[in-house]
């Protein structure tokens, strides 16, 4: 049986080895050669040579140069912001109002959007503008027409904010105004106020209550008046044959009254208190 050759086993491992380190070699610039764009994404090239490319790479595995090119992703999806803001309204009252916005990125603009502002765009834009706008729109408003006014106020803040935020290619989907809180001297001044309205209806309700009892007591009082002029008449045109029916009517419901109460007893009239004893005893 022929000896096993050592210079054959060793140049087959070398070979192997080779092979192995090709192979490596070869699936590590594959996969520096390929990225991948998930859904609700979107991909910005840079080159070393040319700079940002002017083209938005969509979803999916792409290629690219290694070391030449390196990709940028970019959520396209809307996203939402909230940021707070203390404004001073017309009447030099100061309130605090909170805003939530629903955004995106222009996707056709990502790579001037990444040129001027990087990945992080939404953040250093959205807040300063947003505080611009709410301040610019309070400043229209008197503090009780936020309130009473409020959708006007909402579609204002709407209009400015969409329109300042697309000179920065950002798109705003939905704008509003979640809370509104005024300052606690104005909140003061408001409670002062209702209670002063309520001290007022209450004052003119008393003053209506007055003039009603007045008017009552006029009318009570020329009813009267004219009811003794109608008696007197009859009784200068009669004489006073009317009074004595009218006090003979009286004595006779005085004592139909009396008599059919159980409480009440008849004595005879003189001195005789003891009603069937024999004086003679």
């Amino acid at each position: 049986m022929a000896s096993p050759n050592p210079q054959a086993a060793v140049s087959f491992l070398t070979n192997l080895a080779r092979a192995a380190v090709s192979l490596g070699l070869s699936a590590t610039i594959l996969n520096s050669s390929l990225y991948t764009v998930d859904g609700g994404q979107r991909a910005v090239l840079f080159d070393r040579f040319r700079g940002v490319l002017p083209t938005t790479v969509s979803e999916g595995t792409h290629f690219l140069i290694p070391w030449l090119q390196k990709p940028f992703i970019f959520d396209i999806r809307t996203r939402p912001h909230t940021f707070s803001s203390v404004s001073g309204t017309k009447d030099l009252q100061m309130v605090n109002l909170t805003l939530r916005v629903l955004s995106r990125p222009d996707v056709g603009k990502l790579p001037e959007i990444y040129q001027r502002l990087g990945l992080e765009y939404d953040e250093k834009v959205l807040p300063s503008i947003g505080n611009e706008v709410l301040k610019a729109v309070v400043a229209q408003f008197n503090a009780d027409q936020l309130l009473t006014d409020r959708p006007r106020v909402s579609q204002l803040v709407r209009e400015s904010l969409v329109r300042r935020a697309k000179d920065f290619n950002i798109l705003l989907d939905d704008v509003a105004i979640t809370h509104l809180s005024y300052g606690a001297e104005f909140s003061k001044a408001v409670e002062q106020k209702q209670v002063a309205q309520q001290e007022a209806e209450r004052s003119k309700f008393v003053v209506m209550k007055a003039e009603q009892e007045r008017r009552a007591a006029i009318i009570r009082a020329e009813g009267e008046s004219e009811s003794a002029k109608l008696i007197s008449d009859a009784t200068a045109a009669a004489g006073t044959g009317l009074i004595e029916l009218r006090r003979i009517e009286a004595s006779k419901e005085n004592a139909a009254t009396m008599s059919r109460n159980s409480s009440v007893v008849y004595l005879p009239n003189g001195n005789q208190m003891l009603l069937g004893l024999n004086p003679n005893r």
